[in-house]
């Protein structure tokens, strides 16, 4: 007589999906650290036609981990054929090249304007909008950019992580420390194309150009005069509102602008021009 093997009772739904929980657990630094697949189920088992999908999948989260790892450690496998300089990934590498062909591939469907990066072209499209999404919590002030809000925090803490090494001078971003040292360097990068004159800095190369095209894009909302230079219109503006930010410390008379203060001062200090 056969004696009938005693049924066990059916796990349920939650203890089946806890047992699932615990043994992916257990289990992810097998495939997030090493990428490999390993086979913890029966080996007698036949193999599933899912397998080599999954095998797939866990070779592009290792590779994903070593793209990261090189964050941390420096590494720079990628070069760039036109100038030499490096990237940590063939995607940066891409992105660099298209200073060299001149590629643009994110256009703004709103002035047409392109950009390499989306991002560049998603940070333009604010000005469009008007969104400023990023706020800085001491005075509220809002920007476009994250970038521009991490620049904006450092005149309030008075932070100025970028040093120059031949003065010391110290300043807020990379940009101004690169103008900066053409002040010992002498470099003037960027020429004139009509006559030649050369600047540290290529918004003054703009604004130069300028005196030969005659643009004058910054104009007053009050008189609908026009000038060359935000700067210029800024100062002018003041005639209609008659700020005077700039004053002297040592008779208090204020001024519109920083050159008549400064004009003004050395009557103080008995120079005369």
């Amino acid at each position: 007589m056969v004696r009938e093997r005693a049924s066990l009772p059916e796990p349920s739904l939650s203890s089946k999906s806890g047992f699932l929980l615990l043994w992916t657990f257990n289990h992810l630094p097998d495939f997030v650290l090493t990428g490999e697949r390993r086979d913890y189920w029966d080996p007698g088992e036949p193999q599933q036609p899912h397998d080599a999908d999954e095998a797939e999948k866990s070779l592009s989260r290792s590779e994903l981990l070593k793209k990261h790892q090189r964050v941390h450690t420096g590494e720079k496998s990628h070069c760039c054929s036109d100038c030499g300089k490096r990237f940590n990934s063939s995607l940066g590498l891409k992105i660099h090249q298209r200073i060299h062909t001149g590629e643009k591939s994110y256009g703004c469907d709103q002035c047409g304007k392109s950009f390499i990066r989306l991002q560049t072209l998603k940070s333009h499209q604010r000005i469009h909008t008007g969104e400023k999404p990023f706020g800085c919590d001491q005075c509220g002030k809002g920007f476009t950019q994250l970038n521009s809000l991490i620049v904006h925090q450092r005149t309030h803490t008075g932070e100025k992580p970028y040093g120059c090494n031949q003065c010391g001078k110290s300043f807020t971003t990379s940009s101004y420390l690169t103008i900066h040292k053409r002040t010992h360097t002498g470099e003037k990068p960027y020429s004139c194309n009509q006559c030649g004159k050369s600047f540290t800095q290529l918004n003054s190369l703009i604004v130069h150009q300028r005196t030969h095209t005659g643009e004058k894009p910054y104009v007053c909302d009050q008189c609908v005069k026009s000038f060359s230079t935000f700067g210029c219109l800024t100062k002018h503006q003041r005639t209609h509102t008659g700020q005077k930010p700039y004053s002297c410390d040592q008779c208090d008379k204020r001024f519109s602008d920083k050159r008549s203060l400064i004009k003004h001062q050395k009557l103080h200090e008995g120079v005369v021009s």
